[in-house]
């Protein structure tokens, strides 16, 4: 008997749970518990981690998963090289489903830079207005920038947020271009600071960039274990059937 388990917390995962419920399929989706109300979804849900790949091994085994699909966000590296592992000492066939990484095209102005130390280096020492569009884990490495304003737009309220200047939106996606350039224009930024998350649900911000021709830094996926990888929800859905 095929049992699944989903790594969600992105829009091809939710894409994928209604496909998986719209079967039948045994499934369960799992959200890391980043954000205070995750969307709900088709299908038995848990929140939170498994305890590193050694927690994560012995839950595919209490569980009896057959098949896992890594759909966490580009970015999520560390659950993604535990599902590697896990998969590997179980024996489980292991898929990714994994959204094309963003391209610079004409107009843009880009700075490819392959980690966050790299992104707070490129960005100037004082003076500039700098969108973060990163999630909030590390906003606070640009803390060594203190010269700089920072704009952050985030799921959750953050707090107390750790920049001496620094102003917080509250909105959650998908994001369109006429909203980005509302956003950057009244905030007057001068700099775009982006993980390559890849998708469209995102992508708003950097055409807003090239029009504005505001100078982006774009930081590059960490690397991840070879594995299985689709690019839409019915590659997996073939992989599963097969």
């Amino acid at each position: 008997m095929t049992r699944i388990l989903l790594l969600g917390g992105t829009t091809e995962a939710s894409a994928l749970a209604r496909a998986l419920a719209g079967t039948g399929a045994d499934a369960v989706f799992s959200y890391a518990g980043r954000t205070d109300a995750p969307l709900a979804q088709p299908l038995p849900t848990r929140v939170g981690g498994f305890g590193g790949a050694e927690g994560l091994t012995a839950w595919l085994r209490a569980e009896g998963i057959t098949h896992v699909i890594d759909a966490t966000h580009p970015f999520a590296a560390q659950m993604s090289h535990n599902a590697v592992a896990a998969c590997a000492a179980t024996g489980v066939a292991l898929a990714a489903l994994e959204r094309p990484a963003w391209q610079a095209g004409p107009g843009d102005r880009w700075t490819c830079v392959p980690d966050l130390a790299e992104a707070v280096a490129a960005v100037p020492k004082a003076g500039a207005r700098v969108f973060l569009a990163i999630g909030k884990q590390h906003v606070a490495d640009f803390a060594r920038k203190p010269g700089n304003h920072y704009l952050l737009r985030l799921v959750d309220p953050p707090g107390v947020l750790p920049l001496p200047d620094a102003t917080a939106v509250v909105a959650r996606g998908p994001f369109d271009l006429a909203g980005d350039l509302v956003l950057m224009r009244d905030h007057r930024i001068t700099h775009v600071v982006a993980k390559n998350a890849g998708g469209s649900g995102a992508r708003a911000k950097l055409d807003a960039a090239r029009d504005l021709g505001l100078p982006v830094v774009m930081i590059d996926r960490p690397a991840i274990p070879p594995r299985a990888r689709f690019g839409d929800v019915a590659s997996v859905m073939g992989w599963l059937a097969r």
